[in-house]
Order: structure tokens, then C-alpha cells, then sequence
């Protein structure tokens, strides 16, 4: 599935994003220049962006303040992407070295802060006090997420619901604002803005349950991280969760010392366990159920090619293989 073809209604928009971004990147302050234009140019799938823009048209919108809210939700991203860098030690994210692996922790975690001001900074631009109250309440969200899954770290009794919960505030949170915001600027019926936030927070949970998947594929090459990432920092996802669940009691102990010690070295052992249960196909068909929620909620918008593209998105959000 290409995502150019999901683009494609809104390709001008896209467009004007992009030139956006790199406006509001510009600082006085060089090394600002520097990580964040190696950060935004590091070949993301800006979903979150496209998902504002095709909201917004979808739902009748004619101005231009989606772009500005594209915008703004790809630099709160990016800042949540340099934090999360600095503290899981990553050192690889789509196949380059990451921001703090090139420039240290310190200064990662200031241009994330820059970012984050800059977009609120824009929001302020927009002039709304809806828009402020929508993204002031995510990234607030976001943050405790963040906090949550750091409390699960390194913990092999985590469950599927303190799992579910981290992800639904730390990736869906943010899909769910920018889909809602579409609604909002197009003045919509308090239902159709409540459709839009179930679409967003669907799409956040099917996409990032795929992800987690991923993370025991073999096939990595055009992954955003490394195989065995999420082990090797002690985060109990799904697919683990799933596998210490119904695998052997051997497989247990293993996949449970793993997630409490680290265990990238014995990654082909856990990629064995886990394919020798349901855990890969249960993690699959539980975003499939997402991305069909996703689809269902834009049952309140009228047939538009803006419409069947969001549509579309959720399909890719649970086919892909990157």
C-alpha cells in the first residue's frame, strides 16, 4: 500500500507543511538549526501531519490553519522523539544514528524543549482557545505516558491493560488531537468532532500495535528501529506480554529474564518463542479491530476523497511492514 496514493488529496497541503516546518525550525541559536533539521529530514512517515490535513478536509474545511496545526503536531512528535532517544540510550532510529548519539543526551533534550515551545508558540499563532485546549490536554497526556512506561520498564508482570494504557496515552493521544482538530476548525456537530477523536485514537493504537510487532520481525531493514529495541530496554510489549502468557514454562522464565535483565543477545531465542505462539497474530488482529473502529467512526462524514483516504490509512496503519 503507497502511501503517496493517501496523500494524494491533500498533496498541496503536505506540501505547505513541509515548507512550514522549515521555517519555524529557523534559530539564531545554530546547533538548534542543526538537530532539528536532522531530525524532520530523517525520512518519517508523517502520519500524524496527514491525518490533521486529511481530517480537516474531509470535514469541510477551506482555510489554512491545518496546515499550521500539521505542523504543530509534527514538532510536539519530534520533540517526544528526541526525549524518548535520550532515555531509552537509543543510538539507531530509521536507520541513521540518533540526535543524541550525534550531539549527547543534554542537547537532545533542549532542542526537544525548543521544539515544544515552538509549537505552542503556533498555537498561540492560530488563535484559538479550543486548539490550545485540545494540545495543551494531549501533550499533558503524553507526558504521563511517557511516565507510565517508564514505570513499566523492566517489569515482566506487566499486563495488557497497564500496556494498552501506555500506548493509548503516549501515541494515540496525539493522533486523537489532530484528527479532533480537524473538526474543530471545520466549526463540525459536537458528534462528528467525537468521531474524529475515536478515529485519531483507533488509528494511534492499531498503528502502534503493528509497530511493537515489528520490533521481532527479521526483516528491519526499513523499520524506525532497531530489531530487538524495545528488549533490550526492558519495555513488556504485546507480543511478549502475549508470548509469557500462553508459551512454555521454559519460554516464560526466558522471556521474563529478558524483559528484567535485557536480553538483545539472546533476541533470536525470544523471536523463536514468540513465533512459536499466537503472540504475533494476536497483537495483529487486536490492531485490526482498532483500524475497523477507525473505519467505522468516519461513517458520520460525507463520501469525499479526503474521507476515503483516512479510510485507506487505517488499512495501511495495520498492512505495513515498515
Amino acid at each position: 500500500m503507497d502511501l503517496s496514493t493517501i496523500r494524494h488529496p491533500v498533496a498541496d497541503d503536505s506540501k505547505a507543511v513541509d515548507a512550514l516546518i522549515l521555517r519555524r525550525l529557523e534559530s539564531d541559536v545554530v546547533l538548534i538549526n542543526q538537530i532539528g533539521h536532522y531530525i524532520v529530514n530523517s525520512g518519517g512517515k508523517r502520519l500524524r501531519p496527514l491525518s490533521v490535513l486529511l481530517a480537516a478536509r474531509a470535514c469541510g474545511y477551506g482555510g489554512e490553519h491545518h496546515i499550521d496545526l500539521a505542523a504543530i503536531v509534527e514538532f510536539i512528535h519530534t520533540s517526544t522523539l528526541l526525549h524518548d532517544d535520550v532515555i531509552d540510550n537509543s543510538e539507531m532510529r530509521r536507520n541513521r544514528e540518533t540526535a543524541n548519539a550525534v550531539w549527547g543526551n543534554e542537547a537532545s533534550v533542549l532542542v526537544g524543549d525548543f521544539l515544544y515551545s515552538r509549537a505552542f508558540e503556533m498555537m498561540v499563532d492560530v488563535g484559538s482557545m479550543r486548539v490550545m485546549e485540545v494540545l495543551a490536554h494531549a501533550t499533558n497526556r503524553i507526558a504521563a505516558g511517557e511516565v507510565l512506561q517508564l514505570l513499566n520498564a523492566r517489569d515482566a508482570d506487566t499486563d495488557e491493560a497497564r500496556y494498552m494504557e501506555v500506548i493509548e496515552r503516549k501515541t494515540a493521544t496525539l493522533f486523537a488531537a489532530g484528527t479532533r482538530l480537524g473538526a474543530i476548525l471545520a466549526e463540525t456537530s459536537p458528534e462528528i468532532e467525537a468521531a474524529l477523536d475515536s478515529y485519531g485514537l483507533n488509528l494511534g493504537i492499531a498503528f502502534q500495535l503493528i509497530d511493537d510487532a515489528l520490533d521481532y520481525s527479521t526483516n528491519n531493514e526499513s523499520l524506525d528501529k532497531n530489531v530487538g529495541d524495545d528488549l533490550d530496554e526492558g519495555k513488556p510489549t504485546l507480543p511478549l506480554i502475549r508470548a509469557m502468557a500462553v508459551g512454555t514454562a521454559e519460554q516464560r522464565a526466558m522471556l521474563r529474564d529478558c524483559i528484567e535483565h535485557g536480553g538483545r543477545e539472546r533476541i533470536d531465542a525470544v523471536i523463536e518463542a514468540i513465533a512459536s505462539t499466537d503472540a504475533i497474530a494476536y497483537t495483529g488482529d487486536l490492531a485490526k479491530r482498532h483500524a475497523a473502529k477507525a473505519r467505522k467512526a468516519l461513517d458520520v462524514l460525507d463520501p469525499s476523497p479526503a474521507r476515503d483516504a483516512m479510510a485507506t490509512l487505517a488499512d495501511f496503519a495495520v498492512s505495513r511492514s515498515y
